[in-house]
């Protein structure tokens, strides 16, 4: 098909929340403000805890580590890549983004969110191992095998978000430039080309597919598994102690995934939502789950709560003894 009259894009504007009332800019970007500073101070701590704290290096724990380090890149990048420009609309009323820019910020929190799916499944993998075949979990899951695992998590993932800028960045914009959303997401920008954009639907259709449903098909089917196994226990204590090593992961899990597949499955049934309620839904699962992750960590996970209090206790010890001979 040859296009005529077609006017280049050479940036988008992004409106954030489009209903938002301007007496609201101050307080709104001041608490995503705050927001980005929690994520950025959490999971550090998490990150840098899990690194000294030679303790926790066995493979459930490998697992939490990489998940740290994963959310580090995750909390970071993605808040570097929107929050900071979702702030500027309502402190400087800059929402203009790059046409380069606004398909890099795409990339990443496509790649991110696969990411994220990929490293949940091995979540549910190391459970199910461990509970479902516990004699062969130690020969299966080795250390070597979970940094092989994640690593390939990290770099598989990039195919698809790839493939889907490559895509969509060559197609002619010459409809409106504004995004009626808080950063540039593949239907977000492709629904602004000047063409059929069900080709490029079905794409990333089948990449959601295989990064968020082939994924939670698996954890769904470990979990039924699990609960099965656990069932056969006949103590009821040794029952609540498997169960109570899958809680961290299930909180994570459907912190993820539970208000994703109610937005996705609200929106097939026939409830619809304003834009605006739509995009502070998205925001929420988007920004709050990094904010509690750390914080889940350090309560369900025993080992890293013991050892945060036993970090805690060497620190207050001294000190006491201290103020102890100053007084004395």
């Amino acid at each position: 098909m040859i296009y005529t009259n077609i006017t280049t894009i050479e940036d988008f504007v992004i409106l954030g929340f489009p209903g938002l009332d301007p007496a609201y800019y101050g307080p709104v970007s001041a608490l995503l403000f705050f927001i980005y500073l929690l994520i950025l101070v959490g999971n550090i701590f998490i990150l840098v805890f899990v690194g000294v704290e030679r303790r926790l290096y066995k493979p459930t724990y490998l697992i939490f580590s990489f998940i740290s380090l994963f959310i580090i890149q995750y909390d970071l990048l993605f808040s570097t890549t929107t929050l900071p420009k979702i702030i500027s609309i309502y402190w400087f009323q800059s929402g203009t983004i790059s046409f380069t820019a606004c398909f890099v910020q795409m990339y990443f929190v496509h790649y991110l969110g696969s990411v994220n799916s990929f490293i949940l499944f091995l979540m549910a993998l190391d459970r199910y191992r461990y509970i479902c075949h516990p004699l062969r979990y130690p020969l299966l899951l080795k250390n070597s095998t979970i940094y092989i695992l994640s690593i390939s998590v990290w770099i598989g993932a990039q195919a698809g978000p790839l493939m889907l800028v490559i895509r969509a960045y060559p197609l002619p914009y010459c409809a409106s430039n504004i995004i009626n959303h808080c950063y540039c997401d593949h239907i977000g920008i492709t629904m602004l080309a000047c063409t059929d954009r069900a080709p490029y639907g079905f794409l990333a259709f089948v990449l959601a597919m295989v990064t968020l449903l082939g994924p939670l098909a698996f954890i769904v089917f470990s979990y039924c598994s699990i609960i099965i196994s656990v069932l056969k226990i006949a103590n009821v204590q040794g029952r609540l102690k498997l169960l109570s090593t899958c809680s961290t992961q299930l909180i994570i899990i459907a912190l993820y995934y539970l208000p994703r597949c109610f937005v996705y499955l609200a929106s097939n049934v026939g409830i619809t939502f304003s834009v605006d309620v739509r995009i502070v839904i998205i925001m929420l699962y988007s920004l709050c789950a990094p904010m509690i992750n750390p914080l889940i960590y350090c309560l369900r996970a025993k080992d890293m709560r013991e050892s945060l209090w036993k970090q805690f206790s060497r620190k207050l010890i001294p000190q006491k003894a201290q103020v102890s001979a100053i007084n004395n």
